[in-house]
């Protein structure tokens, strides 16, 4: 539950760090429904005065077309969109209004932020938030771009943001702990369902992430706590496999999720998705690994591959969905 409040407490932080205003075009292909579509993609716009550009139903080459007739200076999405919108812009010429892609959900690979930069012309955003708090870091717009697909940016005025071990003591600046977080947008808790509520006496929020902080106070999201593989009493680094598949050449979408294994506890499978035109397989996926000095324990030992993932209306990842299907043997 939100309040108009906390809401805005927000948004306004959240503009002012884009340095969005009246004269910007904000492109929305999130629904209404979607926190996203509903708080950046219509209180946002009014808030600001700005223009908005709404499209119902996910087309990258008629976004690219509303991109080029509507003069549209801002959107965001989650990776697959940004994925896909640099396609079809290479495919169909250039969008030179486009001055910002603001990208959550899913880390953003190194390989895709230089050729979207390269196509798009526009600053790649990474950021972080929960439907609980909204957009809550993010990088700025003059930042090194580097910084796009190493972190997923500083806490917003209004936000604090704290790595922590397991009790409840602040780690090693680089160390991975629990992310909690404080703001001023925090909800006011689940309809009717007072108990789910993981907000402290002291404000700080539970957010079930697991993160990194840098030493300037930029985050790097490493997972979730539920999807933390335990192979043999040896936690996988489930964020950083992934960031390395989707380095390789014929990978379009990659998942790392855990299947149940009687020796072990728990084992790693790689999901993926390839790109058009292109395959893959166990012992390229291995040799690939391999090259890229992974050790030998973390590299997956199952390979799914699959024509599309299951996803949210935004385009986030259900890994729940494929854990749930590898149980079943239904992937």
């Amino acid at each position: 539950m939100h309040s108009a409040n906390t809401l805005m407490a927000n948004i306004i932080p959240y503009a002012e760090r884009l340095k969005l205003g009246k004269d910007d075009v904000v492109l929305m292909a999130s629904p209404m429904a979607h926190q996203t579509g509903f708080m950046y993609g219509l209180m946002m716009p009014i808030m600001l005065r700005a223009s908005v550009v709404l499209q119902d139903i996910w087309d990258p080459a008629k976004a690219a077309e509303l991109i080029r007739q509507e003069g549209v200076t801002f959107t965001m999405a989650s990776t697959p969109f940004l994925t896909d919108l640099t396609r079809a812009v290479s495919e169909t010429g250039g969008v030179p209004s486009l001055k910002i892609f603001l990208c959550a959900g899913a880390p953003i690979p190194g390989p895709l932020v230089e050729q979207a930069r390269g196509t798009l012309g526009a600053k790649i955003v990474s950021a972080w938030g929960m439907t609980e708090n909204g957009a809550v870091t993010l990088i700025k717009p003059e930042d090194d771009d580097i910084l796009a697909f190493t972190t997923d940016g500083c806490a917003l005025p209004g936000a604090e943001v704290r790595v922590i071990d397991a009790e409840g003591k602040a780690v090693p600046p680089g160390e991975i702990g629990r992310l909690v977080v404080r703001t001023c947008s925090n909800f006011g808790g689940y309809l009717k369902r007072p108990q789910w509520n993981g907000t402290d006496a002291d404000g700080w929020l539970e957010t079930g992430d697991l993160a990194r902080m840098d030493a300037n106070g930029y985050i790097r999201i490493s997972g979730r706590s539920k999807d933390v593989i335990i192979r043999g009493g040896e936690n996988i680094p489930v964020v950083e496999i992934e960031a390395l598949l989707y380095r390789h050449p014929a990978i379009a979408q990659v998942a790392i999720v855990a299947y149940p294994d009687e020796r072990l506890g728990e084992r790693a499978c790689a999901v993926v998705v390839p790109k058009a035109g292109h395959t893959i397989d166990f012992a390229a996926m291995t040799e690939f690994l391999k090259l890229q000095k992974l050790a030998a324990q973390y590299i997956p030992e199952r390979l799914i591959v699959r024509d599309a993932m299951p996803a949210t209306p935004s385009g986030k990842i259900q890994k729940f969905r494929l854990r749930e299907m590898l149980r079943e043997g239904n992937l």
